[in-house]
């Protein structure tokens, strides 16, 4: 016996949730959102001090409400985000609910849709919104035994340099979270090791256009990912006004890059010897983005400033002509180690048959295969765009519009038969 019911449960309050909320609000149907913080909490306490959003703030927002303190080209600090989404929620009057956690949650015995059990009770629901996002369990590979001496913490537990012991740091990782995370222990004079993998680098600016508005032109947020392509982290950065990350101009700074973490024995850590070719490859991916830009910009006769400068790809600095393939900690002063290794989702309290063999969600656009659950939020749920601030908004448009859809059809009461001829 369920002590609440509601037509739609979405489970989760950040920006996933928030969208959905509009959207189901502005439909008309009855919903609840649960959370089991508070609003946007992942931007709050999961996330380093000084975090900016990566993308400017006329592009990083939702369409009905644009950031109240800063100017469209600016890169919104971590609280702020979270303060926007507080408010966005108050602005479309959010029936919202914070601090219950969503305990499991199955099918319905009873009748149609799902039992929620949640810290304050069982919710009966028609349809369930998942838009608990793709970053819930930090990934934290087990691969260097816990030692005295050696700090090793995930990039969502880095706060800032202070939190570090003296000494030098390890970063393994080098998207967006292990690079600013790098280049900040740098500049408050550390030594620091970057361990770089494979990776896209778009260029922060170019010709006076941000990385944002060249992916809206060439299509490429609207682009959809082929099954098999394999997720490729990308290295940029709002900090500073907005950045261009260059992995030889950090190494110039001062940082010493790495290959490929690949194993740890005795005290030493092992790289593999592809860094200058996973260099080579982020070059090209950058170069790439920038041909296409010129072309584009040439096809539609647009004023817009040449920039030869930025095709300039600086000398490869030692670190890269001669590698370092294996690294003993201890001798290197390495202190602190900073896993900068991404997430993985944990499912495990969502008690139904609707993933894959390796535990992903089983969907198309965020319809699951389990009629009546939907997910929200998550990378490439519908196009390139869909994990970020912006794209969770449509996405949210087209899961609403399916729940509106499929509660036309629930409302059909069925014709009157006509009378047989005895």
């Amino acid at each position: 016996m369920a002590d609440e019911t509601i037509e739609v449960l979405v489970i989760g309050a950040g920006q996933a949730g928030i969208a959905a909320a509009e959207h189901l609000g502005a439909a008309g149907i009855p919903y609840l959102v649960l959370e089991r913080a508070r609003i946007a909490e992942r931007w709050r306490s999961a996330r380093w001090d000084s975090l900016v959003a990566n993308g400017p703030a006329w592009h990083d927002r939702f369409p009905n409400m644009a950031f109240p303190h800063r100017g469209p080209d600016a890169f919104v600090p971590k609280e702020e985000v979270a303060d926007y989404f507080e408010a966005y929620a108050k602005q479309i009057d959010a029936n919202l609910r914070c601090g219950v956690e969503v305990q499991a949650v199955r099918r319905n015995p009873e009748g149609p849709g799902f039992i929620a059990q949640t810290s304050q009770g069982r919710i009966a629901t028609r349809a369930i919104i998942v838009a608990t996002g793709a970053f819930q369990t930090p990934v934290h590979p087990a691969l260097i035994p816990a030692q005295p001496g050696l700090t090793q913490l995930h990039s969502s537990a880095y706060r800032n340099p202070a939190q570090l012991a003296p000494g030098a740091v390890l970063v393994v990782g080098c998207g967006s979270s292990g690079t600013q995370i790098a280049d900040e222990l740098q500049r408050a004079g550390r030594q620091v090791y970057l361990s770089v993998g494979a990776h896209d680098r778009p260029p922060r600016r170019y010709r006076g256009r941000d990385f944002c508005w060249w992916l809206g032109v060439l299509n490429k947020w609207d682009a959809e990912a082929p099954p098999s392509t394999a997720h490729v982290t990308i290295a940029v950065s709002g900090a500073r006004g907005g950045e261009t990350v260059d992995f030889r101009r950090l190494a110039q700074r001062g940082i010493t890059l790495l290959g490929l973490t690949e194993a740890h024995a005795d005290g030493k850590l092992r790289f593999a010897d592809n860094l200058k070719q996973t260099l080579d490859k982020g070059d090209a991916n950058y170069l790439a983005l920038l041909a296409e830009a010129d072309a584009y910009i040439a096809r539609n006769h647009l004023d817009l400033p040449p920039e030869e400068d930025a095709k300039i790809i600086p000398p490869d600095p030692d670190c890269v002509t001669h590698p370092i393939r294996e690294l003993d900690l201890a001798e290197a002063g390495i202190t602190s180690i900073i896993w900068a290794t991404g997430f993985r989702a944990d499912y495990s309290w969502l008690q139904l048959d609707s993933f894959n063999a390796n535990g992903t969600p089983n969907h198309a656009r965020g319809v699951a295969a389990e009629p009546g659950l939907y997910f929200l939020g998550l990378p490439w749920q519908s196009r390139r765009g869909s994990s970020f601030i912006w794209g969770v908004w449509h996405d949210a448009k087209f899961v609403t519009d399916h729940i509106a859809k499929q509660r036309a059809y629930l409302a059909y009461e069925g014709m009157a038969l006509p009378a047989l001829n005895g």
